[in-house]
């Protein structure tokens, strides 16, 4: 049998990926920052967030279908940007991008991907651009104009890089940027010569090290190359005008990822924004954020129904999207759970997570006595 005839919930899918890659490349994409206190956070919120069932109703026929940015999607569901993807399977970003499409939910390709976004579009499905600001905001703005040549129908802006992480583990795995080998990363591929062969080998026997393929032509490079690339991604000089200016250049949804505030959030309406996500990172970023699921109630209540409000961090369970949904998000955004999936087994696994998901949202729209996403409200809440 195969590793993931085994795997029953995406904790299976974490537990194989953790064996297959090394510590590195797992810790990089299953780790927070700094004492992990916004990463316990988020899902400690999803833990006492409880859903109250409803009996005798006819549950005969429950659908998970919805629109996101008036398109049919097979569940409130769209794959975040995660950039390591394509180190955890070779070009695992097309590979996610495949599954996706299978599943017939959104996939975002992140600015620090591998494989570039030409490939990625041409699979099919419904492709959406992650945005990091560049210093230099023009280099960015020719990433915004060739995803919408390359048929992107959704660019997704992260807001919330400030300074960069304090994530001290990376560093200690060689994972900073550039890359810098040490005797524990070295030690730490030579002992999954499967990852090193299938992996690395891979890439090594057709494009050469594995490089930044959507970087600004500028900084294009392997990534082991120079510190430049990653200190000049952080642009510190931003504001609300550089809404504007996405606005006048992408033709397309555009979407602030990363907002926190019901203020922001007004805001990003204000300038005319088609979507927001509540997110912080994944708890990657700040330690002292709270969850998202602390904040997602307020930023509803602050925007109503002017706009379409996506949530990230922390989903591990179909249920939590169905808390979600009734906390009044109009979907999620998820990034470890299917990354574990392409860490486990590439699209198989990736189609794996996605199943699962399905499958428990399915059982406990049945067990709240909804048959349609729609349906869902707060009173489906337990407030004890």
């Amino acid at each position: 049998m195969g590793r993931l005839d085994h795997c029953y919930n995406i904790a299976d899918l974490r537990e194989v990926a953790r064996r297959r890659l090394p510590k590195g490349v797992f810790e990089y994409l299953d780790k927070g920052t700094e004492d992990m206190v916004a990463l316990g956070n988020n899902r400690r919120m999803f833990d006492q967030t409880k859903l109250l069932n409803r009996v005798l109703v006819d549950v005969s026929d429950v659908k998970l279908d919805t629109q996101i940015f008036g398109k049919p999607s097979a569940l409130p569901l769209v794959i975040a940007p995660t950039g390591i993807a394509g180190l955890c399977w070779y070009e695992g970003e097309y590979e996610l991008a495949k599954a996706a499409a299978k599943a017939g939910v959104p996939f975002t390709l992140a600015t620090g991907s591998n494989t570039p976004m030409e490939k990625v579009s041409a699979g099919g499905g419904r492709p959406w651009f992650q945005l990091y600001m560049w210093r230099e905001k023009e280099l960015s703005y020719e990433l915004v104009r060739r995803a919408a040549a390359a048929g992107f129908e959704t660019l997704v802006w992260t807001v919330d890089i400030g300074h960069g992480a304090n994530r001290e583990h990376n560093a200690r795995n060689g994972f900073s940027q550039p890359n810098r080998l040490n005797t524990r990363s070295v030690i730490d591929v030579l002992r999954h010569p499967e990852w090193l062969a299938t992996v690395i080998g891979r890439y090594l026997a057709t494009t050469g090290m594995p490089e930044h393929a959507n970087y600004p032509a500028l900084y294009q490079g392997k990534m082991t190359g120079k510190a430049s690339q990653a200190k000049a991604l952080r642009a510190d000089k931003v504001s609300w005008a550089d809404v504007d200016r996405l606005r006048e250049i992408w033709p397309g949804k555009l979407v602030i990822k990363g907002i926190m505030r019901p203020d922001d959030a007004q805001r990003a309406l204000d300038h005319g924004v088609d979507g927001i996500v509540v997110s912080n990172h994944g708890g990657r970023n700040m330690d002292s954020a709270p969850s998202t699921l602390d904040v997602l109630p307020g930023i509803v209540a602050a925007v109503g129904d002017r706009t379409t409000v996506l949530v990230d961090s922390g989903v591990r369970r179909g249920s939590d999207i169905v808390k979600c949904l009734a906390l009044g998000a109009h979907a999620v955004l998820t990034g470890r759970a299917t990354l574990y999936g392409i860490g486990a087994g590439g699209e198989a696994g990736a189609t794996k997570a996605l199943g699962i998901l399905k499958d428990e949202m399915r059982r406990t729209m049945a067990y709240i006595g909804k048959q349609r996403v729609t349906d869902v409200s707060g009173d489906d809440i337990w407030r004890g």
